[in-house]
């Protein structure tokens, strides 16, 4: 059997050629090809009921959603990155995945008829978002059926992460509230550096700029994009449900503060570049500000949960001790 290898990893093998494969493995493929294509079906042909939209395709709705600049729908345009990051999720685990044993699980196809009821429930209430997560919900129960608990247990993050793709537009109403957030804390940091300012409304005024921070710049964007990353950073950093939890519910403060360090530079540009600059161009790129903040945040608190504290503390009071 011929084998390519480089640095020690395979990368072609004769056991991969059709013609090596057994019966059994070309059945398994044929009905995974089978499955697949009848949930392309399911949800590109017969996945969207919502009147008055050219597509019967979830997909091609979900899409769409992601580009809507009229409904906040521009908050989702990562999620053209989302399920890349899900398949490499996998791939990392891939090893776990294959090692894990394997037996039908019959509490998996109590999960995928759940899932066809929501897909059902969905279309009949013209609620694509509901078919969506039913989507996801059969992405997972399907594994858990064939091969059970312990190989859908490590699918429960990938899968789970295909949530960031559905734009659920409930939370436009945060909206409001983190643009109230980020006119507050960017006036308090901006006086705080000794810079006159007035706040009149959702206006910081000031004999050298005039910013208006619209409900564009609250922050929504900056904040789903912050949840979706710092989530799959939590995932492979953290061990233990509850650090990843902490370091995922931190996305949120993190966000905030990056927000409001734009918002700062912002000002602070305006002052030593002028109000054209730090209003025009720099405000069209001060995401990067936005980014660097809260990535830089994101890492540290990551890093500080990863401590052993107790063994840092034995160090510090052995090393106290012999110095007295």
């Amino acid at each position: 059997m011929e084998e390519v290898k480089t640095n020690g990893t395979l990368i072609w093998s004769d056991r991969w050629r059709l013609g090596a494969l057994s019966k059994t493995e070309m059945m398994n493929i044929g009905f995974t090809s089978v499955l697949i294509g009848f949930l392309f079906v399911l949800f590109h042909l017969f996945g969207n009921t919502v009147e008055n939209v050219d597509s019967n395709s979830a997909f091609t709705w979900m899409i769409a959603r992601w580009g809507d600049k009229e409904s906040f729908g521009a908050d989702y345009s990562h999620g053209y990155l989302i399920p890349f990051v899900s398949l490499w999720v996998v791939w990392a685990r891939k090893n776990e995945l294959l090692a894990a044993p394997k037996k039908v699980c019959m509490w998996g196809l109590g999960v995928v008829i759940m899932a066809l009821a929501m897909h059902w429930l969905g279309a009949k209430m013209q609620q694509t978002r509901i078919s969506l997560m039913s989507l996801i919900l059969l992405l997972w129960g399907i594994p858990y059926y064939f091969f059970g608990w312990r190989v859908a247990k490590l699918l429960i993050f990938p899968c789970a992460y295909l949530i960031f793709c559905v734009p659920l537009n409930f939370l436009d109403a945060l909206s409001g509230p983190l643009q109230r957030v980020a006119v507050s804390v960017g006036y308090a940091g901006i006086d705080g550096l000794g810079i006159e300012c007035n706040r009149v409304g959702n206006m910081l005024m000031s004999p050298y700029f005039q910013l208006n921070v619209e409900k564009a710049c609250s922050g929504l964007r900056s904040l789903l994009a912050m949840t979706a990353l710092t989530a799959v950073y939590a995932n492979m950093t953290q061990k233990g449900l509850i650090k990843q939890w902490l370091l995922f519910a931190s996305s949120i403060p993190i966000a905030v503060i990056g927000n409001v360090g734009r918002i700062i530079s912002i000002a602070l540009v305006s002052i030593t570049t002028g109000q054209s600059f730090g209003a025009g161009l720099h405000h069209d790129w001060a995401g990067y500000v936005f980014f660097s903040v809260a990535i830089s945040l994101m890492v540290a608190f990551g890093r500080l949960l990863t401590v052993n504290y107790k063994e840092l503390f034995s160090t510090w009071k052995k090393a106290y001790l012999n110095h007295s």
